[in-house]
């Protein structure tokens, strides 16, 4: 019965998805959005019967979120006299509080372990990705301030959905949470220094502010993380249980918020700005593969390095844009880069999770992947 309720919901989007793409070519686009909104919610609702597509449901989700945000942005820019844009750097300080929770001394105790691995993966990050990035943006024609932005996403560290794509693709899932945490931590410094040289000639950047900015966003919350778990040594489970909710949450309101924001230039340049995007993403990939394998790092190695420059941490990225007072316009290449590395990153994941590594023992347990 309940598989059935899946199949149902999977035809449903089906039909949602003919008769909103028959009203978009007969001219009624603005009668299309609501149908639209339902046949990516009813494809979530379908995607949870079935293991290979779980992965989906949440990323369709904030398609679901980032269409109505496109059709209504009014509903998404204000409450009252509040500009929701206030709440980025709130929900990124959570965010951020929530990864400070799940670390503890052995995320840094690996470092010394195993210095090699982690010096490649961060070294990768954050050379592949601002060059990439940086060369992307001089190649296209965008305004200054978007061109910015595709600088900014490739500056950002990577994020917390990288080290659950390494645990399904089966890479090192510890190095992978090292490496996260590391270039976490060196973003207050790599990030605005990284700007200032690559990004310096779309707009003027005040490196010294945006550290600031970002060490306010990170550093003291994950500080205070650190200290909460460290006082309640893994009690709360409470705690690690309800910060990922949390956290996707806060990710998928920031998402659309920047939608609504920046409707009128995605509008504008939406199409190619997702192709450039889609470009950053699958070049951060196959470059961090090749790299870790130019040092001889071992395959899950490598795998591990390719996830951690492929996904960046759109968020951060968001909230740095808001603290500049640019949020539509350089805050558009995060808000498309998060979704859409949710979807690479699980085909990436599911394709490598079909194909072990030699010598592969899966870990001893999954509650390291729930707590990040």
């Amino acid at each position: 019965m309940t598989q059935s309720i899946y199949k149902i919901a999977l035809g449903l989007a089906a039909l949602l998805l003919l008769v909103a793409l028959g009203m978009i070519f007969m001219g009624n686009l603005a009668l299309a959005g609501p149908l639209l909104v339902a046949f990516f919610l009813a494809l979530a609702v379908g995607f949870r019967g079935y293991d290979s597509m779980k992965g989906f449901v949440y990323t369709t989700v904030i398609f679901a979120a980032v269409t109505m945000a496109l059709y209504y942005p009014q509903y998404f820019l204000t409450v009252g006299d509040f500009k929701l844009t206030l709440l980025i750097t709130p929900l990124i300080q959570i965010i951020m509080f929530g990864m400070g929770t799940s670390m503890s001394a052995k995320d840094f105790v690996a470092v010394i372990k195993t210095p090699r691995g982690v010096l490649i993966g961060v070294t990768a990050q954050f050379m592949i990705m601002p060059g990439m990035g940086y060369l992307l943006a001089t190649l296209t024609n965008f305004p200054p301030e978007i061109a910015a932005g595709i600088v900014l996403i490739g500056c950002s560290p990577s994020g917390l959905a990288s080290n659950v794509m390494s645990y399904l693709a089966k890479a090192n899932l510890a190095l992978s949470i090292t490496i996260t945490s590391i270039a976490t931590l060196l973003a207050p410094i790599l990030t605005p220094a990284l700007m200032k040289l690559l990004a310096g000639e779309f707009i003027e950047i005040d490196m010294l502010a945006m550290m600031w900015d970002i060490a306010k966003m990170i550093i003291i919350p994950i500080g205070l993380g650190l200290i909460l778990n460290k006082l309640l040594s893994g009690r709360s489970k409470i705690l690690n249980d309800i910060m990922p909710l949390i956290s996707m949450a806060g990710i998928a309101l920031i998402i659309v918020v920047i939608t609504a924001a920046g409707r009128d230039s995605l509008l504008a340049i939406g199409a190619i700005l997702l192709l450039v995007v889609l470009a950053h993403n699958i070049f951060g990939y196959t470059l961090g593969y090749w790299f870790a394998r130019l040092f001889n790092m071992p395959e899950r190695d490598a795998r591990t390095v390719a996830i951690e420059v492929g996904m960046q941490n759109g968020g951060l990225a968001s909230a740095i844009a808001n603290s500049l007072g640019k949020i539509a316009t350089m805050g558009l290449a995060a808000g498309i880069f998060g979704p859409l590395m949710n979807i690479t990153g699980s085909i990436l994941a599911s394709y490598w999770h079909k194909r072990p590594p030699a010598g592969y023992v899966a870990p001893e347990t999954e509650e390291v992947v729930r707590s990040h």
